[in-house]
């Protein structure tokens, strides 16, 4: 007897977990997300200090900072430090973003409080041995070295170095040049550290299966405990300024290079955007977050000159940019540069309403399985946090992204795309620059 086809009923509106908040005895902020079932409980904590504020001769020690905290501290040596973190399963990391350090574990919930002692040890006594300083610097050289030979890497800090205006930390990679890393010491870290690491403003985010009252007992009695008793600097750093200027070209000469990669930036929203940040994820899933997306349409599937093109519109804390970069062969560099602006300036034209489900279904009904664990959760609330946002702006947009129709699609677009571009190209410029100036697109530097 053949059975009936079963019925698939429609996905159910979805919202991001909710939290409880809670301020520890020395005011740092504190998130809980209870999720049933996760048995790893994932912390991350937020120090809200830019990353505009380092030295300009010295900038990476932010990064610096974080890479070496855990390298020994006043009470325990580098290799104690790993012992104890190793032999528990905890697993920690650190990273100096535009709006700050953020620090994190993952462990048991048994293990947590121990985690917890040990990450704020990091923030309170971290020693800056100048052994383990030497080799996180010159691991930072090394890194910038790669980035530099790497086309897609070279391509993306040659363009925010011509999108910002240069006075603009966001103009400059946020790890430091070779210059400023280079004179980074364990004097400097420590000094950066004692300035600038302390917790007023920090915020504490705990995801996973958890005991509220016990967690909030064993975060007191370590996070809460954190004081620095000396008053904070003054923070007058410059907010990211785009340069002024028209869409400009920039050419990094790869003599024999046999793929061209191919980066644009333009100037782009926040997720504080009037009229709501929704239609944004959608367009880039529709310009070049698929197969089936425009660029890859053409320039992958009807003309083989690429693997995949990639677009996204990348919000900061205050504007933003949209990207689109790809790797393309060295004999179509002019080509493909050529159609790369011709779809970008076509989407002018308008989206379908079947453009505009694919890219609503996909991102709104992967939603869940996005946030299905507890790191997940703990990462997206503290990159929120950084923005000076809450979660319920992911239910407030998903649930936005819903009623979205190509209409709104059209609107969003329109009120970015006559934008001024930053071009860059990193490939064979001697056998292709003069191709990209008879193009127009505005005037071409080599490089």
């Amino acid at each position: 007897m053949v059975q009936p086809r079963p019925t698939v009923p429609l996905a159910q509106p979805w919202q991001f977990p909710a939290s409880t908040q809670h301020v520890l005895d020395n005011g740092i902020q504190v998130l809980l997300y209870n999720r049933p079932g996760q048995h790893i409980t994932s912390t991350r904590l937020l120090v809200p200090t830019p990353i505009a504020v380092e030295p300009r001769a010295l900038e990476g020690v932010a990064t610096m900072v974080s890479r070496t905290m855990d390298e020994g501290t006043q009470s325990h040596t580098a290799d104690e430090m790993a012992e104890l973190f190793e032999l528990s399963g905890i697993a920690y990391g650190a990273g100096y973003g535009a709006r700050g350090l953020t620090l994190e574990t993952d462990s048991t919930a048994a293990k947590s409080a121990q985690a917890w002692a040990l990450l704020t040890e990091c923030l309170r006594e971290p020693a800056f041995p100048e052994q383990e300083v030497s080799r996180h610097v010159r691991q930072r050289l090394s890194e910038i070295e790669h980035e530099d030979a790497s086309p897609d890497m070279r391509a993306a800090k040659e363009c925010v170095a011509n999108f910002y205006d240069q006075r603009s930390r966001a103009s400059r990679p946020a790890g430091g040049t070779a210059d400023t890393v280079s004179a980074i010491t364990a004097e400097e870290c420590a000094r950066f550290h004692a300035s600038w690491i302390r917790p007023e403003g920090t915020t504490v985010v705990v995801a996973g299966e958890i005991d509220e009252q016990q967690v909030l007992h064993d975060l007191s009695a370590t996070i809460g405990s954190w004081q620095v008793d000396s008053a904070a600097p003054q923070d007058d750093s410059l907010a990211a300024e785009v340069a002024p200027g028209e869409t400009r070209v920039r050419f990094v000469h790869r003599p024999g290079a046999v793929q061209t990669e191919i980066y644009l930036g333009s100037y782009g929203p926040d997720r504080r955007v009037e009229g709501g940040w929704a239609p944004y994820p959608a367009l880039s899933f529709v310009m070049g977050g698929s197969p089936n997306a425009r660029l890859d349409a053409v320039l992958r599937e009807e003309k083989g000159y690429t693997y995949g093109f990639r677009s996204v519109f990348r919000p900061r804390s205050e504007g933003g940019m949209f990207i689109v970069s790809g790797s393309v062969r060295n004999e179509v560099t002019v080509e493909a540069t050529a159609l790369t602006l011709e779809i970008l300036d076509k989407a002018a034209e308008g989206f379908t309403q079947e453009e505009t489900r694919a890219a609503t279904d996909f991102i709104g009904k992967t939603a869940p399985a996005r946030y299905a664990t507890a790191d997940a959760v703990a990462d997206e609330a503290v990159m929120l946090r950084s923005n000076g946002l809450g979660t319920e702006f992911v239910s407030s947009y998903l649930e936005q992204l819903a009623t979205l129709q190509a209409a709104d699609l059209d609107a969003a677009w329109r009120r970015w795309a006559d934008q001024p571009r930053t071009i860059v190209l990193v490939g064979d410029a001697e056998a292709h620059a003069a191709g990209i100036r008879d193009l127009g697109i505005g005037e071409v530097t080599v490089v």
